[in-house]
């Protein structure tokens, strides 16, 4: 079958789709760059703009989908090409990857996605002598795919072998294949609503889950869903909306918020009746973090400063939450990218950051103040351990332990230390669309009178 020539983006619907998401793609495996580098803010794709909204979220799809299964793809296009993946042309892998994940996981018709995928290489200058090449492979993968993907049968494939080994050393063999399962499965929307979870799971139809976020399948312009405009919910996963909450009734209570954008949290304490101070060392998210409270009508004393470095609050908190930044191990079902920006070796100093937060931390609050620590990543020396190390050294700080009823009666979600730790696996549901919580860990202490 002759390979039709490349047409401009806007005479093929989904083309310009599939070329910015291969862009971008390419910016995640080469360029090492975040999506949300390459998705919002100054740094994004010049040309996402131009996308209609149905074409931006086939586009957001479509990498999510790729970087999710790009272990399992990797090790299928490994089985059909005899040389493997072209590594002279970014493009023509980005369009096999692209190409395969639609053909296996998403509804899209084989012969549109090995097209589409085939123009995408014919318009590149240095891969376009690899067309035939991937309409021979994506043809391959149609008819062969789903049973290669079935021969191995490897619950862990597509979490990087450093990442699923530390997984299985401290959660088990089995826990870790169950996290591997609910990483690959595409997330919900979770938000965090300022009243009346169950009418606000109605209107966007969806549910209320026991920790009181509402979450959703509906997909699109978040912006265009009911209540946004008002300021009446936020995005949010249900985990990262824990911590916030244990420190109990903040009404009228002094809480300094470190490392405070987006602003989630900062909004849930607002929202508490506390008298907030956020600070973050990024002018841009601290912007971020400003536009959201002003649609939500809350607000907070906002400060752009390196919180290690900050001089003017020590000893005045009656709170601090440290959501300290991290490997971020425990997004990975959100941000699927993180599992193959990230090595081993970024552990190192992002242990160092933490200790040097929560020492800051210490100075902030009042005695008898009470300090949250908190991290969304899953890897112990980041959470548990930190904390471990910290009531070692004598640091007049107590651990006030977490009880099942502050977090909804999920037990399993509160360690035998009285810290919380919730995984991939946890809050499972019957639609496994509707199951899943971010791994965080969260631990509350107290400082000495």
């Amino acid at each position: 079958m002759p390979l039709k020539r490349f047409a401009h983006p806007s005479e093929v619907p989904g083309l310009a789709a599939r070329r910015i998401a291969a862009d971008i793609l390419d910016g995640v495996l080469h360029k090492h760059r975040t999506l949300d580098d390459q998705l919002d803010g100054p740094s994004a794709h010049p040309v996402l703009k131009t996308l209609a909204d149905r074409d931006r979220a086939l586009m957001r799809r479509l990498v999510a989908t790729s970087l999710r299964r790009l272990g399992t793809l990797g090790h299928l296009l490994s089985r059909l090409l005899d040389r493997g993946i072209p590594t002279d042309a970014p493009r023509a892998q980005s369009a096999l990857l692209i190409g395969a994940a639609q053909i296996l996981w998403m509804d899209v018709p084989d012969h549109a996605a090995v097209d589409l995928s085939v123009r995408l290489v014919q318009s590149d200058r240095r891969a376009a002598k690899y067309a035939g090449l991937v309409n021979a492979v994506l043809r391959r993968c149609a008819r062969e795919g789903a049973g290669l993907i079935e021969e191995v049968k490897s619950e862990t494939l597509d979490i990087p072998p450093w990442l699923s080994a530390r997984w299985t050393a401290h959660y088990g063999e089995a826990t870790a294949k169950a996290m591997a399962m609910a990483v690959a499965q595409e997330p919900s929307l979770d938000l965090t609503v300022k009243s009346d979870a169950e009418q606000w799971a109605s209107r966007l139809h969806g549910e209320r889950l026991p920790t009181g976020t509402v979450r959703t399948l509906l997909q699109g312009a978040v912006t265009t869903l009911p209540g946004f405009a008002e300021g009446q919910w936020w995005i949010q996963d249900a985990a990262a909306a824990l911590p916030a909450r244990l420190f109990g009734d903040v009404a009228g209570k002094t809480i300094a918020d470190l490392c405070a954008a987006p602003g989630g949290k900062t909004a849930q304490l607002a929202q508490a009746g506390a008298m907030v101070t956020a600070i973050d060392r990024s002018p841009a998210r601290m912007a971020r973090l400003r536009d959201n409270l002003a649609r939500l009508s809350l607000s907070a004393e906002m400060v752009v400063a390196d919180a290690v470095d900050w001089q003017d609050g020590n000893g005045r908190f009656d709170g601090v939450l440290v959501d300290a930044p991290c490997t971020s191990t425990g997004t990975i079902r959100r941000h699927p990218d993180i599992a193959w920006l990230r090595q081993e070796a970024d552990l190192a100093p992002m242990i160092a950051l933490q200790k040097r937060l929560l020492q800051k931390a210490m100075t902030l609050l009042k005695p008898g103040g009470t300090l949250v620590y908190c991290t969304c990543s899953l890897e112990p020396e980041e959470g548990e351990m930190a904390i471990t190390a910290l009531l070692a050294a004598d640091s007049g700080l107590r651990r006030q332990p977490i009880e099942a009823q502050e977090v909804a009666d999920l037990a399993e979600i509160v360690d035998r230390q009285g810290d919380l730790r919730t995984l991939p696996c946890h809050l499972p549901r019957p639609d496994p669309r509707l199951g899943g919580l971010d791994g965080f860990y969260a631990a509350r202490l107290v400082k000495s009178l």
